[in-house]
């Protein structure tokens, strides 16, 4: 698994689903843009016809928010 960032290296597949050779990006909801990144993904995911999934994500989206009006957010850096 090769992370965007050295720093993310100590995130673990512990299961071995993730080929070592592939590219990861993660999203924290610590990330001011991460909502509106997962809701683009979960619409453009919709479009192919993924709608579960696609509805998974949007919720996934709202926590993200929610927690950020309880912990704050910011860019990231």
């Amino acid at each position: 698994m090769i992370h965007a960032h050295e720093k993310f290296n100590r995130i673990q597949d512990p299961e071995n689903k993730i080929e070592k050779d592939e590219p990861v990006f993660l999203l924290r909801a610590k990330d001011k843009l991460a909502p509106d990144t997962l809701r683009f993904w979960a619409n453009t995911l919709s479009i192919s016809g993924n709608n579960k999934l696609a509805d998974e994500i949007r919720n996934h989206a709202k926590n993200m928010e929610d927690w950020q009006e309880k912990n704050g957010c910011k860019l990231p850096d």
